[in-house]
Formats: structure tokens, C-alpha cells, sequence
């Protein structure tokens, strides 16, 4: 049970973080989706694909599977550091994930240079103020299988995504403070 602290949801200690959240589409609306979090039942928007299972790079889909949550990439400029059972790291102007899967830095965070490919982590949009990085296609990393996949702040209105599982801000706030290194996020 989330315990309430003023309106606000109090951090789980580590013990108590979830072991397993689940996110699933919408019958009918493949875009949209649900993310079961322990009590909470909270909207998704999903990948322009819907989900599937043999994702690729560039395809729009939301990848089906069991992932861990690495870490939170959080923009400090944007608001207060959520709380989280899992590691934290500071978004900056030149942090960017490596979309190319020509290059040797794919589907990892690099100092992006002016001018240098990459997706800029450091958006005017919003989207990416919260972004949980997920295991997806990480050990192994394989060349086209997909990158990028996170759990992400929605667009209004929860247009679909590029292939990630996008959430209101504050019920991303609320998963955060709910999850740790051991949760498994189970897409389906």
C-alpha cells in the first residue's frame, strides 16, 4: 500500500519497491495503452506500430518483452529530482543516445558535438525531462534490433511514440518513486 504524505506519495523503502509492472494496448487502439503499477492503473501512449515482438530500428513499434530499468536520465533545470529507487543521472545540453546502427556507441548515451547525429537528449518539448532507460537490446547490443526504448513523459493528448511506453508526468513521478533496479517492466 502507497502510503500518503500530504498529498504526496511517500518513497517506498528499497524492500517494498515493485517487482513487476506491466503495460499492455488497448483493444482496438494499438497506440494506447495501460501500466499496471501494484493499486495504480495508469494511460500509456505506445509506439505509431503498436507492440511488437521482433522490434527493428526505426519501425515506430514498442518492443514486447521483459526489461529492467536501468536508470533515470532527469533534466535538474526542469523541476526537483524525483524519488526513485533507481540510479540517477543529470541530463545536460550535450547528452544524446546513438540511434546509428553503423556506429560503435548504438543504443548508448554519448557528448553529442554540434552538428553530430544522435537523439538529443536535451529537448524543448519535455519529453524527455524523465526518461527511464530500459535493458532493451542492451546485452547484447545487436546492430538494428532497436534503440532508444524508454519509459517517457507523454505529448498532450498521448499521441503515440517513436517505440517507447510514454506517461503523464505525474504518474511517471508516482512509478518512479514506486520502482527499483529490480523491477521488471513485462510488455505485452
Amino acid at each position: 500500500m502507497i502510503r500518503q504524505t500530504h498529498g504526496r506519495e511517500a518513497a517506498r523503502p528499497p524492500d517494498a519497491r515493485l517487482r513487476r509492472v506491466v503495460v499492455t494496448a488497448c483493444a482496438g487502439r494499438p497506440t494506447r495503452g495501460w501500466l499496471a503499477a501494484g493499486p495504480l492503473r495508469l494511460p500509456v501512449a505506445l509506439g505509431r506500430a503498436g507492440l511488437r515482438a521482433d522490434k527493428r530500428e526505426g519501425d515506430g513499434a514498442t518492443p514486447r518483452g521483459v526489461f529492467r530499468p536501468l536508470r533515470l536520465w532527469w533534466r535538474p533545470d526542469r523541476g526537483p529530482r524525483p524519488r526513485t529507487g533507481l540510479p540517477v543521472r543529470r541530463i545536460g545540453p550535450d547528452l544524446a543516445w546513438c540511434e546509428d546502427p553503423a556506429d560503435r556507441r548504438y543504443n548508448r548515451p554519448f557528448r553529442r558535438r554540434d552538428g553530430e547525429a544522435g537523439d538529443r537528449l536535451w529537448r524543448d518539448d519535455r519529453l524527455y525531462d524523465l526518461v527511464i532507460e530500459l535493458d532493451h537490446n542492451a546485452r547484447p547490443r545487436i546492430a538494428g534490433r532497436g534503440s532508444a526504448v524508454f519509459v517517457h513523459l507523454a505529448r498532450d493528448g498521448f499521441l503515440p511514440t517513436a517505440g517507447c511506453v510514454a506517461l503523464a508526468p505525474n504518474d511517471l513521478r508516482r512509478l518512479l518513486a514506486m520502482i527499483g533496479p529490480k523491477t521488471r517492466i513485462v510488455v505485452r
